[in-house]
């Protein structure tokens, strides 16, 4: 199982094992990781999950879709390598994947 690094907005990090075919939101909130809130459950309609992925992992997925930049241009965090965790799917090769946690997802 690859394990995902949660970074806390303050530093404390999590290290959970998440399944493949899950998103990583879905992991996160298994392993109550603080700081994704996930309201909507996974539909992409909130954004309260985002994360920012770490510049070495973000080549490694397909660019966001019209409707998860537009949620994520909403959000008062955002940043270069922002995206809604709930449309990320964890694979085999993501193991060590670093995901940064915004000081709110409101």
């Amino acid at each position: 199982m690859p394990k995902i690094i949660f970074i806390e907005h303050g530093g404390a990090e999590h290290e959970v094992e998440a399944r493949i075919g899950q998103s990583i939101m879905q992991a996160a909130i298994e392993h109550s990781v603080p700081g994704i809130m996930a309201d909507c459950g996974g539909s992409m309609a909130c954004g309260s999950c985002q994360g920012y992925i770490d510049v070495r992992w973000l080549n490694k997925f397909p660019p966001p879709s019209g409707d998860e930049t537009a949620m994520l241009e909403a959000s008062s965090h955002m940043h270069e390598n922002s995206r809604l965790t709930c449309q990320l799917t964890v694979q085999a090769y993501m193991d060590g994947i670093i995901v940064r946690l915004p000081e709110s997802q409101y």
